[in-house]
């Protein structure tokens, strides 16, 4: 039985749209219906957006982010002015938890965006839905 080759899909802009919290498909629709809360569909194009699986990588993501913004400036103003903890505490704090909490959404966007335009988890139109008991594994649909 031969596969029908899915049309392509732009990762560029998929992982853009997501990041700006658009929908992957059409970039118009609200890809959120809270703060890190899918939309089940776009209420623009219709396009469905309840097959991701973001899980816990936007957290690893935003912790790499930060991590990569923040320890080089711990270092700096350390080398330099050596202040005491508690000045990196009330420095420093804020800062970590102000940015992680403004790229956790964007970033689990993007990460949405990716993997609908990989077709990951259900957004491939030619899958089997993964939820349904009744469906053939993937074995027995090559046969």
């Amino acid at each position: 039985m031969p596969h029908a080759v899915p049309a392509h899909r732009d990762p560029r802009a998929a992982l853009q749209r997501g990041f700006l919290g658009r929908c992957p498909n059409c970039g118009e629709g609200r890809l959120f219906r809270a703060y890190l809360k899918v939309a089940d569909h776009c209420p623009v194009c219709g396009e469905a957006l309840h097959h991701h699986r973001a899980d816990d990588a936007p957290a690893y993501f935003v912790i790499l982010i930060v991590g990569h913004i923040v320890v080089p400036l711990v270092l700096a103003v350390e080398t330099a002015f050596a202040p005491a903890y508690w000045v990196h505490l009330v420095l420093w704090f804020p800062l970590i938890v102000g940015l992680s909490l403004v790229l956790l959404q964007p970033v689990k966007g993007a990460i949405v965006g990716w993997q609908w335009a990989h077709f990951m988890h259900g957004f491939d139109p030619a899958a089997v839905p993964e939820d349904d008991p009744f469906a053939p594994r993937a074995a027995e649909r090559e046969r």
